[in-house]
């Protein structure tokens, strides 16, 4: 898959895919898989109008790389900003009333607004990490539980669920122009 710029990117610029360090520090290696899948997101979503982006997978199913963009910003708000740090920070798209709101997207939703708040929450997710070591325990704790989770056990999720996530975008960019790619 060629790398292309993003819609309404005006600069022309393309994603970066960095593999992993594989011979780094711990951390540098989590942080490393984390970023890699962040940026593989963003490249499954290159080249395509906001009309392909809002594109659902396959009827009844509302599942869209706009739609994983938005959920993928919610997940970084929720681990990094309400577990981590324990800042109160509110959902973005979702309501008590819809659970699912980011997946539900309208003519008015752009990519642009879906790419500046899933950029803007992982700034925040890494200046939140970059005070915590792998060990410390977040200051929030397990809805179920309330028991705290250590900023390893968030990376290591958080490299699974883009991983998973990344496996519906490779589905979703081939259905909508045929494009593959790892």
């Amino acid at each position: 898959m060629a790398a292309k710029g993003l819609p309404g990117d005006h600069a022309g610029m393309t994603t970066e895919r960095a593999e992993p360090a594989q011979n780094a520090d711990e951390r540098t290696m989590l942080e490393g898989w984390l970023d890699y899948h962040r940026q593989t997101l963003a490249w499954k979503c290159e080249g395509l109008t906001d009309d392909q982006l809002r594109t659902a997978s396959v009827p009844p199913s509302e599942l869209s790389l706009m739609g994983l963009v938005r959920h993928m910003a919610e997940v970084e708000r929720s681990w990094f900003r309400r577990v981590l740090v324990d800042d109160g920070a509110g959902p973005i798209h979702y309501t008590d009333e819809d659970r699912d709101g980011e997946f539900h997207l309208t003519e008015e939703d752009t990519w642009q607004e879906a790419y500046a708040g899933w950029q803007a929450e992982i700034a925040i997710a890494r200046r939140n990490a970059a005070g915590f070591q792998l060990d410390e325990l977040s200051r929030g704790g397990s809805r179920s539980t309330g028991e705290p989770f250590s900023l390893r056990w968030i990376y290591t999720h958080m490299i699974e669920e883009y991983a998973r996530h990344n496996g519906h975008a490779d589905l979703l960019r081939e259905r909508i122009d045929g494009v593959t790619g790892d």
